[in-house]
């Protein structure tokens, strides 16, 4: 059969055809090879580890010592064990500072997050000291600072309410508060545990930053009872409620607080916005919100403020962090809700905590295992579930305060953590006075800044239908509630997936004058039809999804193929339906079975279907189908679509030579 081709090749050379000169090259026919034998137990193997082990963490233990392997070992499951031998003083002082920071940054958000959770003040300081201290044992990012967060606090303690009321129940709502870290934990360390990491990755970049975005204005909304004094708040998260019930108690706003509150607001967002214009002043906005704390309690205590209308914390109680195992509820009517609500706050501050850990990994060029940061963040809620803390992860506005104050290792969260411990012992009594007013400022000012417009702008310049997404997720978040939204943002992007495998693409290939290269004809406005042949790239796996849409969109092409009128004019008829597999990375029974298929239909008009350089499991998937050899004879099965047409053009011209 080749030597024929050649031939004929050589022949073809002589009279020259003048429309499509590419034709005559003169080419060798590679044979297109099948790829070594493998039993399926073998690719089953390699899928699974593929699935499960895609960071190969056995890598580091081949070929080493009994010894080193063990310590190896405990090095993977307790990263300070690691950087913990290295460490020296010159690192010390630049975590000092940065845990400093940090902490007078955690001591004022933690207590305004609590609140925000509809949980007593004190819970939050708890969950900034056992958090740290754990995570610092078991993670492996340098820059995260943890504790408690503002998406997170907003979503337990919005969930929780729909059954059990913080003001009628509040001892409890705090079980169930513990109970639900407690399964968030666990369920974040199994998902790392057995390696389901993926199952973060369902939430794709445009769903966060619509969802972020619409929390951050959900929880700067529910600030504006403590910044206008309102006493009867509504209990709704939406829009509509909120705004309806600031409007309905005007004559509860108080213009003590407002003023108050307005000043701190305007200090606050000052500093941030200097401190985001120049990152060596980092301090400037780290220190804003405790210095506001203080300013703000020394003036209420001096004035006797708090009989004039504007609401204090109040007392909270002195002391490290009482023992709450005995508070975890595994039984009873709220189960549901428990379960449900330990699900969410987990995969949302478990998507919050990697993101940051991997923005900071990638500025510093040192990589966070996904995996690890799942078990740290995961035994971090399990622990601090029964010492009296709330969920927490990595909070992105400290990790970045940490970041630009220089922290070295994650020796800054220790740092953080006991002096969030001395406060805990001695500082608790000042507190008293502190108005809620400034706990609302602070918490507006924090999450403003998960609103990211130019993120918004360049989504919407590169891809609208993910723009739509996020506007699903922002406006199901603001208008609906919490996790209606984040489940409407991800249901809509796995529709797009489902989209992209059930509707693929195929287009039509044209030579490229002069070359034997074939591109997408309309891509390329110069690539030519050649006559008698179809030419098709398919562009994805061909599967049950999708075998049944390529198999009508094939028939549709030979249609316009068959009503060109350059076709009817120049009297070639199809011959040739040249498919081209290299982008198809798989196939299942149902794409064998429509190759086959279409063999057959292209057969009954007498026109040949060619397969073009499927890859290794298409070709052994077509072979084991194919018991009679015909797919994937040498004439119909070509390594390249110019292979394929200069040695089909010159058998075509053996058999008719009326054409020519």
């Amino acid at each position: 059969m080749e030597g024929k081709v050649e031939q004929e090749l050589g022949s073809q050379n002589h009279h020259h055809h003048h429309n499509h000169p590419c034709v005559e090259i003169s080419m060798e026919i590679h044979k297109v090879e099948t790829p070594p034998k493998r039993s399926s137990l073998q690719k089953l193997k390699n899928r699974l580890k593929e699935t499960f082990f895609p960071d190969d963490p056995l890598r580091q233990f081949k070929g080493q010592s009994a010894k080193q392997k063990w310590l190896l070992g405990f090095q993977y499951i307790f990263p300070i064990l690691q950087w913990g031998p290295h460490y020296n003083l010159n690192l010390l002082k630049s975590d000092v500072v940065s845990g400093l920071t940090i902490a007078s940054l955690a001591i004022p958000q933690g207590i305004s997050y609590a609140k925000l959770a509809n949980l007593p003040p004190i819970v939050g300081l708890y969950s900034s000291f056992v958090p740290p201290l754990v995570y610092a044992v078991l993670g492996s990012s340098k820059d995260l600072a943890v504790g408690p967060v503002s998406i997170a606090s907003l979503l337990m303690g919005s969930m929780l309410r729909q059954e059990v009321s913080p003001a009628q129940d509040p001892l409890l709502f705090l079980q169930l508060a513990f109970t639900s870290t407690f399964f968030a934990g666990l369920f974040q360390a199994s998902l790392g545990f057995l390696r389901l990491g993926f199952i973060i990755d369902f939430l794709s970049k445009a769903t966060l930053i619509g969802f972020m975005a619409g929390a951050a204005i959900i929880v700067s909304l529910q600030q504006l009872k403590a910044l206008l004094g309102i006493t009867h708040f509504t209990k709704e998260m939406g829009l509509v409620p909120v705004m309806s019930s600031v409007f309905h108690n005007t004559k509860e706003w108080s213009w003590q607080t407002i003023l108050m509150g307005f000043c701190f607001l305007v200090f606050l967002l000052v500093t941030r916005h200097i401190s985001m214009k120049k990152p060596k002043l980092f301090w400037v906005s780290a220190g804003a919100p405790l210095l506001s704390v203080v300013v703000s309690t020394l003036f209420v205590f001096a004035f006797k403020a708090q009989h004039h209308g504007i609401s204090v914390i109040g007392k909270l109680e002195q002391g490290l962090n009482p023992p709450s195992w005995n508070m975890l509820h595994f039984h009873g009517s709220h189960m549901g809700l428990v379960l449900k609500t330990g699900l969410i706050t987990g995969i949302i501050s478990l998507t919050e905590g990697i993101a940051v850990g991997r923005t900071f990994a990638a500025l510093k060029n040192y990589q966070v295992d996904g995996n690890k940061e799942m078990i740290a963040i995961g035994v971090m809620n399990v622990v601090g579930s029964t010492t009296s803390c709330y969920i927490t992860t990595g909070a992105f506005s400290r990790s970045a305060v940490n970041h630009n104050a220089g922290a070295k290792t994650a020796v800054s969260n220790i740092i953080m953590a006991v002096t969030v411990m001395v406060t805990l012992l001695f500082l608790m009594p000042l507190f008293q006075y502190t108005p809620n007013l400034v706990l609302g400022a602070i918490i507006v000012t924090a999450v403003i800044g998960l609103v990211d417009i130019p993120a918004a702008y360049q989504i919407w310049k590169v891809d609208k239908f993910d723009f739509v997404v996020m506007l699903c997720a922002f406006f199901g978040v603001i208008f609906i509630s919490v996790q209606e939204g984040l489940a409407l943002a991800v249901g809509i992007s796995i529709f797009k997936m489902v989209l992209q495998m059930t509707r693929p693409k195929t287009v039509v290939l044209g030579n490229i004058p002069g070359t034997d290269i074939f591109r997408n004809r309309h891509q390329y406005k110069d690539a030519v039809p050649v006559p008698g042949f179809l030419i098709l790239s398919i562009q994805a796996p061909i599967n049950f999804a999708n075998s049944n849409y390529l198999n009508d969109r094939i028939l549709r092409w030979i249609q316009d193929y068959e009503e060109e009128e350059e076709n009817i004019k120049m009297h070639s008829s199809l011959r040739f339906v040249v498919l081209d597999l290299a982008a198809v990375s798989a196939i299942d029974t149902n794409g064998v079975t429509f190759v086959q298929e279409l063999r057959r239909v292209l057969e009954k008009k007498g026109v040949e279907l060619v397969l073009v350089n499927p890859v290794g499991e298409v070709m052994e998937k077509l072979q084991k189908a194919d018991g009679t050899h015909d797919l994937l004879q040498p004439n119909v099965l070509f390594l390249t679509v110019g292979e394929a047409v200069s040695s089909l053009f010159s058998s075509m011209k053996g058999v008719s030579s009326s054409h020519v």
